[in-house]
């Protein structure tokens, strides 16, 4: 019998709680189950991968967080199978939480803990359902954010949910922002759903009305869209901060925009192409929109150290790549 950590506390209600997740965001939900005395007997996570530029091995924030609590780890790479389930069901698990985590988990996974699966997930259900809600949630210019506990069934995200927590959209948040406060709230609401299983009122079932799905990000819808407006834009590098950064090229060189805003053209700029950069000094490097204009603030360039550059420093130092009139583009230049 597989034996581990407890969770002899209150917040889980004695419950034998079993955990499943991989990035920042689950590793989040994972320390509030940790510090609100429900910590899990053992974690799901997905194997080791190779990242950065060695392409070492790398655990996952989950699995780097439960080995220091000393909570046993388990890496299958998929769920499937009666061996799986076995496995799962050795844990005689009350429940099992899940955040995150990457893989599928088939019903005879989901039939294993005896109150079932509950899954912590970063949207307002059934508006995003899927893999990015959060970026979705900033890309479509939502003014309101949160996080539903529901009970996992077989359709992607489309079990009935137990309790939601609501939260404004910051006018600047990035997605970086926004994911680590409905972690916070969700970690809360979770343990507040534990503490009531079993005798929890029955999930209520999501509306079909308004049903979204928040697909997963692509390379291309990164690539900055000059033509649309400044306003969408800024929610475009809001939205991939967290990533490599919403982009253009000057010439062959890759310029990630890590912070931007928006601004009314000048009049000398009414006729600017979008994508012409219009000026570039400590304020800002500004680029024609569709309509208005987006004001580069801290960018990343494909060549010299790396780092992120102020628009001043970007200015200064590849002055060539910034000179007003310049035309960027999504794609390298051949």
């Amino acid at each position: 019998m597989a034996t581990g950590t407890g969770n002899g506390g209150d917040s889980g209600g004695g419950l034998r709680i079993g955990f499943a997740g991989t990035p920042e965001f689950a590793a989040r939900i994972l320390d509030a189950l940790i510090a609100g005395d429900a910590a899990p007997v053992v974690v799901y996570t997905q194997p080791d991968r190779p990242f950065g530029r060695g392409r070492k091995r790398q655990p996952s924030p989950v699995k780097r967080l439960a080995t220091a609590q000393g909570i046993p780890v388990r890496q299958p790479a998929s769920l499937r199978g009666e061996e799986a389930a076995a496995s799962l069901a050795e844990w005689r698990l009350d429940v099992l939480v899940v955040a995150a985590y990457g893989l599928i988990l088939p019903q005879s996974i989901l039939d294993v803990p005896r109150l079932g699966c509950i899954n912590v997930h970063p949207s307002l259900l059934p508006r995003w359902r899927g893999a990015a809600p959060v970026e979705r949630t900033i890309l479509a210019g939502d003014r309101e954010a949160g996080v539903c506990i529901m009970r996992m069934t077989r359709g992607l995200d489309s079990g009935p949910v137990y309790l939601t927590r609501r939260t404004a959209v910051g006018p600047d948040e990035d997605a970086p922002a926004l994911e680590a406060r409905l972690a916070e709230l969700g970690g809360a609401a979770l343990l507040d759903c534990l503490a009531a299983l079993p005798e929890a009122a029955a999930p209520t079932p999501q509306a079909e009305a308004g049903l979204t799905y928040a697909e997963k990000l692509t390379r291309e819808e990164a690539a900055l869209d000059f033509s649309a407006s400044a306003a969408a834009e800024v929610r475009r590098v809001r939205a991939f901060a967290g990533r490599q950064g919403a982009f253009a090229y000057s010439g062959d060189v890759r310029v990630n925009v890590l912070a931007a805003s928006a601004e009314d053209r000048p009049a000398e700029a009414e006729s600017a192409t979008p994508g012409t950069i219009v000026s570039a000094d400590r304020r800002g490097i500004r680029v024609a929109c569709g309509d208005g204009v987006l004001v580069l603030n801290t960018v990343r360039l494909s060549v010299g150290k790396g780092r992120p550059l102020s628009a001043a420093d970007a200015a200064n130092g590849y002055a060539a790549l910034f000179r007003p009139g310049t035309q960027l583009s999504p794609e390298p230049a051949r």
